[in-house]
Parts: C-alpha cells; structure tokens; sequence
C-alpha cells in the first residue's frame, strides 16, 4: 500500500535566537545599557525580559568577551558617576538633581 506524503508538513520550531527567554543581541545591548544606567544587575535583567542568574551565567558563558568586558565597564562608570555626580559621564556632564 502506498502512502501519501502529508500536503501540510509540520510546522518547525522557532530558530533559538527568536525564542523567548534567550539572551539576542538586543537583549544584551538593553541589559548593558540598563546596567550602566542602574548599576544593579537584577534590575537590568528585569529590564531585559531576563533574571539575574540567566544574566550571570550568559556572562560565564561570555568571559573574556566585548559583553563580559562592557559589563565591567557599565558598572565601572555608574560607580563613577555616584562618587563625582559632576564628572563627565559616556552621555556628557550630569546635571544636579535638587
């Protein structure tokens, strides 16, 4: 007997950098952003759509990368920023709050 092949093949999954819940290259620009802007890791995965252990592991998985470094770098600055509100940051001077 023979078989027909089905008219409508199955659908394919979603290519893993479009599932939800993966770190794009989108996603890791917002994160790092954040977190230049935030310095706190939880709330720049938050922003992201992401969790704070998902972002520490994409960052072991990533060490010694452009995001491991950028990452160093974000907190660094915002670090910065808190001890001298009045230096000049990666966006120009700061204006004082009051």
């Amino acid at each position: 007997m023979e078989q027909n092949p089905t008219p409508n093949p199955p659908a394919q999954p979603a290519p893993s950098s479009t599932r939800r819940g993966r770190w794009s290259a989108d996603r890791q620009r917002l994160f790092l952003t954040a977190l230049l802007s935030t310095g706190n890791v939880s709330q720049a995965a938050q922003v992201a759509g992401m969790s704070r252990s998902s972002a520490h592991r994409l960052r072991r998985r990533l060490a010694g990368t452009p995001f491991d470094r950028t990452w160093d770098r974000a907190l660094a600055l915002h670090a910065q920023g808190l001890a001298d509100p009045f230096a000049p940051g990666p966006a120009g001077p700061r204006r004082a709050r009051g």
